[in-house]
């Protein structure tokens, strides 16, 4: 995917220098390995500080809320699904936009590579379908694919739904793999089991909210957790308060998280966030057939109501 750079710098520029566009929203080299840093820029002569590679994970969509400019963004199929969401939900109009879509293969999971290696990583170069990292006294290269995010792995979507260009031809998607093979393994527990894995996933959080930070989605103007006036729940790392938190966040996602593993990258003591997440997914698709943001045109699953949804809940 290296071989982007040039396109996305060209289309940057272009969008810039006729005006289409007020600012691009893209990424640049950061400082650490594995970590490429948001870009914002404003003028063409910025645009060469744009790239692109398989550590650009970080989700655009966090920029693009109650903007008011006109922007050209980078989307990937996870980003385009949440852009799709913002228009749901009325948080960016789609004239705003100008949709550069990027074909994607994966990204990068930091934490796997780096516990294959015995020592500090210090540069990490990718070519082809290979990346190479190197330390002190070390140099280790893998295949790509055998070190993709976990979300990545099994993505249905490696192409944007929504764009109006694209950088490349489109990927082939995934063939023959089941998305929700981890969750169905815990719907196949007790309840007990289910119960002892959820206690043992958040014992180690902190509290610190990088993964709501995180999320492109989280964009409430005051997160229940900060509410006082009535307090929802309790501020400390007391499990009972922890596990309130994620449970209650994991809810007001259902419907709407796209899978673009933006949690679990953030999240400092590597939980694995999409453990409920993910079965709201299996849930929405199961019973209502719906995945989030795959189309524009569609209401948002809590929008709709049909005749033949399941009530047996109501009594």
């Amino acid at each position: 995917m290296v071989n982007y750079t040039d396109k996305i710098r060209e289309t940057a520029k272009r969008l810039l220098n006729d005006g289409t566009v007020d600012t691009f929203i893209g990424y640049r080299k950061g400082s650490l390995p594995f970590v490429n840093n948001p870009a914002i820029i404003h003028n063409a002569e910025e645009a060469d500080e744009l790239v692109w590679d398989s550590n650009c994970a970080l989700n655009l969509c966090n920029y693009l809320t109650n903007r008011t400019d006109k922007i050209g963004v980078l989307a990937t199929g996870c980003n385009s699904r949440n852009i799709a969401m913002h228009l749901k939900e009325n948080k960016i109009k789609r004239e705003q936009l100008v949709i550069v879509g990027v074909p994607c293969t994966g990204m990068v999971d930091h934490r796997a590579v780096k516990g294959m290696v015995d020592g500090e990583i210090l540069e990490v170069t990718e070519a082809g379908e290979e990346i190479t990292v190197k330390g002190d006294d070390f140099e280790k290269t893998f295949k790509t694919a055998d070190v993709l995010q976990t979300n990545c792995q099994t993505c249905a979507h490696r192409n944007p739904v929504i764009f109006d260009e694209l950088v490349a031809d489109e990927v082939p998607e995934l063939d023959g793999v089941n998305q929700y093979a981890d969750v169905e393994a815990v719907e196949a527990q007790s309840d007990e089991e289910k119960w002892q894995n959820f206690e043992n996933i958040f014992e180690s959080c902190i509290r610190c909210y990088a993964c709501r930070n995180a999320c492109p989605l989280c964009y409430c103007p005051t997160c229940f957790v900060d509410e006082s006036k009535p307090q929802w729940v309790g501020k400390s790392t007391d499990p009972t308060d922890t596990m309130t938190f994620h449970f209650l966040r994991a809810f007001h996602m259902a419907g709407r998280c796209t899978d673009c593993g933006a949690c679990e990258r953030a999240c400092p003591v590597d939980i694995p966030l999409r453990y409920l997440t993910k079965k709201l997914n299996k849930d929405a698709k199961d019973i209502y057939d719906y995945e989030s943001g795959t189309n524009v045109e569609d209401k948002a699953l809590l929008d709709t109501y049909k005749p033949t949804d399941l009530n047996d809940f109501i009594r």
